[in-house]
């Protein structure tokens, strides 16, 4: 089954936010600490609502503790990408990951992720809200797999 994983996120509401994308779609979720905020019911619920109870979520202490858990490849969703998000064949194992809204992944675990790729914009544009970048990387890995029916 497809999953997301959230590389230190450092904003509440959007990681409120794709809990509840996670949940409409039936995506587990991998949350990868250090955060950027406490944690606390809250904060995730303005952003997440009810679908925060119905989100299945893993939280990892660590990058390291994440990959020693992983089953499946890393798709990495980055700026810095040369493959466009579409561009590649995506397989039920597959962990759709995002970075922090302010720069990223560091090179270390860029380097670790077995594909990188990018959503195409429009020049002059830095980057999407890393919700929006999530939902349209599940979204396309979610139609090539068929996982949701409907």
């Amino acid at each position: 089954m497809i999953r997301l994983a959230l590389y230190e996120t450092e904003i509440a509401q959007n990681l409120g936010a794709m809990l509840r994308v996670c949940a409409c779609f039936g995506v587990p979720v991998d949350v990868i600490e250090p955060l950027g905020f406490l944690w606390d019911d809250k904060r995730m619920r303005r952003a997440g609502m009810d679908y925060i109870d119905i989100a299945n979520v893993t939280c990892h202490k660590s990058f390291s503790a994440f990959l020693e858990q992983k089953k499946g490849r890393i798709v990495l969703l980055d700026t810095k990408a040369d493959q466009g998000f579409w561009d590649i064949r995506y397989e039920l194992t597959d962990i759709i990951m995002v970075g922090k809204e302010s720069c990223g992944v560091p090179n270390n675990v860029y380097d670790i992720c077995d594909v990188k790729v990018s959503i195409p914009m429009v020049s002059g544009v830095r980057s999407l809200n890393v919700t929006t970048a999530a939902a349209i990387g599940l979204t396309e890995a979610i139609r090539q797999t068929a996982q949701l029916q409907f």
